[in-house]
């Protein structure tokens, strides 16, 4: 999984970068258009993972994880540059969003709403353009007949139309014909996308309370999409803490969790993605899939032969071994499963593959 932190100029996202990943990265506005995109690595935590090192002491211990790139801010009419291409090689966007006030940054106060429109609108209109040109080699090629082509044209003139309209390309009604045509378009605005609220510390204390973060959260919901309230400032402190000290300072916020475990809950969500597990003595292992995906091409995950040579997968639902207390007792109350190749994989299955190449 990876997923682009992206916004207008100083609003955090370089901040809550560093939160995420553990990174130092220069925090400030960047200073011209060159800049490249700071691109880091978290570990997705994971208690079952935990349990399970806990009960095999394995040599080991490989969670999931999920890549950040923190891409430079899109100002107003910065079109046909590098950080747009960034954009396109991410599977959702972190659309970071002023929650707070500093007059010592910003002349106006903030206005979370105009701020995710104004950021919206331009990736809308790189994608307009991105449609044209498609558009235009596609009436080329319809002179010739084909009948590809000319559904492609009706398909791009209908896109143009509504994107014209100021709406994401996420809303359009893709068949499935148009998502194949389609597929290595490069349009931004047809990812799906997470808002980060972001507030100062006082403000994280009450933001179901902020204006802003209500605004938003309303501005969201109209698009379908998710929202979450960080303190990037304060997750980027706490990061650098001991465990139970910053376990205590969020608890003086009444958080139960830190940013990282929320973003990455909610992120799973909006793509559709789970974690099987794997597990012995060598290792345990956390691995991410698509929802729905069956057990050959989980395998397929941890090595291609699995995935070509697969006989079964022997599984136990995480939830049941931690009840049993282990795989004996497991085993005892018949809750040990062997699955074949038309098995869909579950979230938390601990999984065993067979194989024979």
């Amino acid at each position: 999984m990876k997923l682009g932190i992206v916004g207008l100029p100083n609003v955090g996202k370089t901040t809550l970068f560093n939160a995420l990943t553990g990174s130092n990265a220069e925090t400030g506005s960047y200073t011209n258009a060159a800049a490249k995109p700071n691109i880091g690595t978290a570990k997705v935590p994971d208690e079952r993972l935990d349990w399970l090192a806990e009960y095999y002491h394995p040599k080991k211990y490989s969670p999931a994880t999920i890549d950040f790139v923190d891409v430079p801010g899109v100002a107003s009419g910065g079109k046909g540059n590098e950080v747009f291409q960034a954009i396109r090689q991410v599977d959702a966007l972190v659309e970071v969003v002023r929650c707070f006030d500093d007059e010592g940054i910003f002349l106006e106060p903030a206005d979370a709403v105009r701020d995710a429109e104004s950021f919206d609108l331009e990736l809308i209109l790189a994608d307009i353009e991105i449609v044209e040109r498609r558009l235009e080699r596609a009436k080329k090629n319809a002179k010739g007949g084909d009948k590809k082509y000319k559904r492609e044209c009706e398909m791009c003139e209908a896109l143009i139309a509504h994107l014209e309209e100021e709406k994401p390309a996420r809303d359009f009604p893709f068949t499935e014909e148009d998502k194949d045509i389609l597929a290595d378009g490069g349009l931004m605005s047809v990812k799906p996308v997470i808002y980060a609220a972001n507030l100062d510390e006082d403000g994280m204390s009450h933001y179901a309370e902020n204006p802003n973060f209500k605004a938003l959260t309303e501005f969201a919901k109209a698009k379908g999409a998710a929202v979450l309230p960080v303190a990037a400032k304060f997750e980027e402190d706490l990061a650098q803490l001991e465990p139970e000290e910053a376990e205590m300072f969020m608890q003086d916020l009444g958080l139960t969790e830190t940013g990282l475990n929320r973003l990455i809950r909610t992120s799973y969500d909006l793509l559709g993605y789970i974690s099987f597990l794997t597990a012995g003595e060598d290792d345990v292992h956390a691995w991410t899939i698509v929802k729905g995906t069956k057990a050959p091409r989980a395998a397929g995950k941890i090595h291609t032969d699995i995935e070509r040579g697969f006989i079964r997968a022997e599984i136990v639902a995480f939830e049941d071994l931690k009840a049993c207390g282990s795989m004996a007792a497991v085993k005892e109350k018949g809750l040990f499963r062997l699955e074949g190749k038309d098995y869909v994989m579950q979230d938390g299955d601990v999984t065993m593959f067979r194989f024979n190449v």
